[in-house]
């Protein structure tokens, strides 16, 4: 059983004043399992993403055993560093006595071990799980690592832009209050209308997915780590700059200056600066 709820304001003078927003995660369930919004936008991005790798490793006569290893290698490095970097950068004082939580879906409430599921992964934990899996994925088919990475991150943005969607059908990752036009109220957290946070970055993310397609198809003469580097910097430059009008996700970041997102951003940013503007002769990483 669940509830869907979405009710748009209008104000005195005809304009939409904000939208309430009261969807309950579980899109349905049945005894002890439930199918959530996250879950079925999280296996739509790796469905979608396999789809588009898949015409491309054909187009440039690459086989598809490469493409099936490939996505093996991301769904770990992804899940396992979106995983451990929430719990080492956002939640470092709790998991470091608890361990065995970082890997397992389980958490000690009270003495009593609970099933909580994954509750908690980063986005930049996972960017830098999937560089790590693909490393190794490159070391092991001897494959160029930038050939690689060049492709992926075309569809890494796509699926930044559903596990965003997720998020929003999740009423998580919030926005700060707003009475812009378009605020949404989230119901099942406040009565507050706030910046819809999730869908700013969702759709800048499809525009960076639609960017990086168009140059792959027109750029026959980029250099190597070029589009990795346009990821880098599109990407973590649009989640720096979003981090503005989110709600901070740990008590800890209200002192800084910049929240944990923003300064975990930068890196990403400068090395993408770097692969954009270095010399081809630069390169690194030249497994064949």
């Amino acid at each position: 059983m669940f509830v869907h709820h979405i009710n748009a304001q209008i104000s005195m003078f005809g304009f939409l004043s904000s939208i309430h927003w009261n969807i309950e995660p579980e899109i349905f369930r049945i005894g002890g399992f439930g199918l959530r919004y996250y879950t079925l936008c999280f296996m739509l991005a790796f469905f979608l993403s396999y789809v588009i790798l898949l015409r491309i490793f054909k187009k440039e006569g690459k086989p598809q055993e490469l493409l099936d290893q490939l996505t093996i290698y991301v769904f770990i490095g992804t899940v396992l560093g979106a995983r451990l970097g929430h719990c080492l950068f956002y939640e470092f004082d709790y998991y470091k006595n608890h361990l065995l939580e970082m890997i397992l879906p389980i958490r000690n409430v009270n003495g009593h071990i609970t099933f909580t599921g994954f509750q908690g992964l980063a986005s930049h934990g996972g960017a830098i799980g999937i560089i790590i899996a693909l490393l190794l994925y490159c070391r092991k088919t001897k494959i160029n690592f930038w050939w690689v990475a060049d492709r992926l991150v075309i569809v890494a943005a796509l699926s930044g832009a559903f596990i965003r969607t997720g998020n929003f059908f999740n009423s998580e990752i919030i926005g700060k209050p707003s009475d812009l036009p378009w605020s949404v109220v989230f119901s099942q957290i406040d009565a507050i209308p706030r910046h819809p946070a999730q869908l700013y970055e969702a759709i800048g993310y499809l525009i960076i997915f639609i960017l990086l397609l168009n140059l792959y198809k027109q750029g026959k003469h980029l250099k190597p780590a070029f589009l990795f580097g346009c990821f880098m910097v599109m990407v973590f430059g649009l989640r720096f700059i979003v981090e503005f009008v989110k709600e901070n996700q740990e008590a800890f970041e209200n002192s800084m200056a910049l929240n944990m997102g923003q300064l975990l951003s930068l890196p990403f940013v400068a090395i993408g600066l770097y692969l954009i503007f270095r010399k081809r002769s630069e390169v690194g990483l030249k497994t064949k």
